[in-house]
């Protein structure tokens, strides 16, 4: 999609009045707050996730915030309920203009010790349900005009965390920044965009981040010197679903509190 009407004011670009998304893993932590942030700029919003009391407590909490979106209950590491998820979701919303891309898994382990099924997990959800997800959702949105995929991806596909041994999680996370970069290349003519938002230690229920042996890494060393919450990350991905990034896309959004940058 892009903004064609220059007199279109700076933050309305901003607004995603009129768009319907998608969220996968939308039920908690990351996922939660994208499904928070695209509803509060106007979006309507629908996710997929396969815990369904996990899902009903999710709704419960936004509807408690005034805020009403819709579930779907599926493991998308299934391809047919991906298919069914996407055609539900798209049926309920009327179409589907913005995917995020966020589901995911991750296990530390050193490499000698991996094992095969850890491995499958996190590229079975991480890459290849992303990469069976997209391109569901992308056919759609050629033959409606284009529309916004945002990937959630990590710095840990740019860097190697410490102390924890993670190789799985980090070389799924490089493939879905590149992916991210191959599938925006490809659709550009279809007017679907593709970027990728990349964060760095956020405090949700499933990371560790007050325990010492994490914290000396994982906090001090950050130039900003604390962790993110989910609501400081939700920004960037409505960002990248809106207009204000029209002539932005096969981007990776790095989010990390400068960690990087050392």
């Amino acid at each position: 999609m892009t903004v064609e009407n220059k007199s279109v004011g700076l933050l309305d670009r901003f607004s995603l009045s009129g768009r319907r998304a998608l969220v996968t893993g939308g039920n908690r932590g990351l996922g939660l707050a994208f499904v928070r942030g695209l509803a509060q700029a106007g979006a309507e919003v629908a996710f997929v996730a396969r815990d369904h009391e996990r899902n009903n407590l999710a709704l419960e909490e936004l509807a408690n915030e005034g805020i009403a979106a819709i579930a779907f209950d599926a493991d998308i590491t299934e391809k047919s309920q991906i298919e069914d998820s996407i055609d539900w979701a798209s049926e309920a919303l009327g179409g589907i203009d913005i995917l995020v891309n966020n589901a995911g898994a991750c296990f530390h382990a050193d490499a000698f010790d991996v094992p095969d099924d850890e491995w499958d997990a996190v590229f079975d959800l991480n890459v290849k349900a992303l990469f069976h997800c997209s391109v569901a959702v992308a056919r759609r949105m050629a033959k409606s005009g284009g529309g916004s995929i945002v990937n959630i991806g990590s710095m840990s596909g740019l860097i190697v965390n410490r102390p924890q041994n993670q190789p799985a999680y980090n070389a799924s996370k490089a493939a879905v920044h590149q992916l991210t970069k191959s599938l925006a290349a490809e659709w550009a003519q279809y007017g679907v965009r593709v970027n990728a938002v990349a964060p760095g230690y956020v405090r949700t229920e499933m990371a560790p981040v007050d325990r010492p042996e994490f914290k000396r890494f994982w906090i001090e060393d950050a130039p900003l010197g604390r962790v993110a919450t989910p609501d400081e990350i939700a920004p960037s991905v409505v960002f990248l679903a809106s207009d204000a990034s029209s002539f932005i896309t096969g981007s990776v959004l790095v989010a990390d509190g400068g960690y990087t940058a050392w």
